[in-house]
């Protein structure tokens, strides 16, 4: 997504190579990704939904980046082997409960409907000296149209430390993902 309203990166270095860090980004469960932070955090996200009629749906047992991803709105946009994944949302979150648009990657550049907003994100893989990868989360938000943009800035400035940290979090999963795949 070459234009964007924001954007936000984290980096690590991981003191593994770079396929092994990205075969553990690729098989990343983001169910396992926790902090008392994110679990609160995430916890209070579902709370307008379990509080009306509609409820909370059942978490799936796992939600890896790919092809078939399992969250609505998302989608998986590719891959580069042991250097890039790439996926991405449609959605208005900057809802209560978010509402999230289910589109097929091939048109997520080209989505202009009003009202809503695109996420883009990914984790890259670069060698970083002889024996270590730095290893890249990046997240990058544009909206569809200058109501949904001023919607969306006021969410962000309130949400922008917690998916910071939400990014951090995932970069640790990565890194001890990779750590075992190394055992």
């Amino acid at each position: 997504m070459p234009t964007y309203d924001v954007t936000i990166s984290e980096h690590i270095i991981v003191q593994s190579d770079p396929a092994t860090t990205f075969a553990a980004a690729r098989e990343l469960d983001l169910l396992t990704v926790h902090s008392p932070l994110l679990d609160t955090a995430m916890w209070l996200r579902g709370l307008p939904a379990r509080l009306s009629r509609k409820g909370v749906p059942a978490p799936a047992p796992r939600i890896v980046i790919g092809p078939d991803m399992g969250l609505p709105g998302w989608t998986f946009l590719g891959e580069q082997r042991d250097r890039e994944v790439a996926f991405a949302a449609v959605g208005k979150f900057w809802q209560p409960t978010i509402e999230w648009r289910d589109i097929a990657a091939a048109d997520f550049p080209g989505f202009r409907e009003p009202g809503w907003g695109k996420i883009a994100a990914n984790f890259s893989i670069l060698p970083y000296g002889a024996k270590a990868t730095l290893l890249s989360y990046e997240c990058r938000t544009v909206t569809t149209d200058p109501a949904s943009r001023r919607r969306f800035l006021r969410y962000w400035w309130l949400i922008r430390p917690f998916v910071g940290h939400i990014m951090r979090a995932t970069l640790r999963q990565i890194e001890a993902n990779a750590r075992a795949r190394r055992e």
